[in-house]
């Protein structure tokens, strides 16, 4: 049984975790890059298993997953919720769930990249009620994208000038705005196999290399067990086996800021080292339990009977 890996530009994980994988010399199991290039109608994936770390940004590596699915193989993580997961509908779910998210909108377009004319928005309510949004989730304000991650295309506005402006820069890009949580801790947590937890101290405003903190994270046990649970619940919720939630922590109270990371950051020099062996080490024994068979694919979340009880 094989296993294969789908990277970007990444240097330090794919290696590390395809010799990691070997090195355990479990009976046929073997871990190699994933190789394609046009895929037949006819043609059978030859992986048991494939952990995806780049089609988010390669639509041909995408829909090839989705041949895999189709033909048995187990992808972490499945491109079927993926294609259809974002930050918006996440805070829906969450929120029905009882995990603590803030305050947040999603805005229409400010451009389009297709054909597309003034009567094709006349469902629109025009001119937007900036007024109202801003109200509703006060300001300072945090505009990003509804899809993506890695902290691009974030801005966070004070006034209502500026998340008009923010907007305005957008382009085609659907935004979210959210109620900026002025928080006195915050955590980055690791989450593989939809059970294993590696919560992190962490600083989204200092440079991508020095965010991750080693050391205590400064969380009480049972802010540690709330955030361990809340990490749990949501992972679940979305099927995600590879995933990173972050919490900004205000008044004692874990709010999910951001967990939509489905190929989240695992480089040595970024993560640090200890979480680096942390998740290669996961991520390796979460692979060959799929391969082996030991672990099987789990049926898709319900999210829609979810979203509904949640209301209830």
């Amino acid at each position: 049984m094989k296993i294969g890996l789908l990277v970007g530009r990444e240097d330090t994980f794919p290696q590390e975790f395809i010799d990691r994988v070997n090195n355990k010399a479990v009976d046929g199991i073997t871990a190699e890059m994933v190789k394609i290039g046009g895929t037949r109608l006819d043609q059978e994936v030859p992986y048991a298993v494939i952990v995806d770390r780049m089609s988010h940004e390669v639509p041909y590596y995408r829909i090839f997953l989705k041949k895999a699915v189709a033909d048995g193989a187990v992808v972490i993580n499945n491109p079927f919720w993926f294609s259809a997961d974002d930050k918006f509908i996440e805070c829906v779910l969450a929120e029905r769930l009882g995990v603590a998210v803030p305050k947040t909108v999603i805005l229409p377009n400010k451009t389009y990249e297709a054909d597309i004319i003034r009567e094709s928005l006349r469902n629109l309510e025009y001119p937007m009620p900036w007024e109202g949004i801003a109200e509703y989730v006060g300001m300072p304000a945090v505009i990003k994208p509804a899809v993506g991650g890695g902290w691009r295309n974030v801005t966070i506005v004070h006034s209502l000038e500026e998340l008009i402006a923010a907007f305005d820069t957008s382009g085609v890009l659907p935004m979210i705005v959210q109620e900026f949580i002025r928080f006195e801790n915050y955590s980055r947590c690791f989450v593989i196999g939809r059970e294993h937890v590696l919560i992190s101290k962490y600083d989204p405003s200092r440079s991508h290399f020095e965010r991750y903190r080693p050391g205590d994270t400064g969380l009480s046990p049972e802010l540690h067990d709330r955030i361990n649970g809340d990490c749990l619940t949501l992972n679940r919720a979305l099927g995600y086996d590879m995933n990173t939630v972050e919490f900004a922590i205000r008044d004692g109270i874990p709010y999910a800021i951001d967990f939509f990371n489905p190929a989240p950051d695992m480089d040595r020099n970024s993560i640090t080292p200890d979480n680096f062996e942390w998740v290669v080490e996961n991520m390796a024994n979460l692979a060959i339990s799929y391969a082996t068979g030991e672990r099987k694919a789990e049926p898709e979340p319900n999210w829609h009977a979810m979203l509904r009880a949640g209301r209830a």
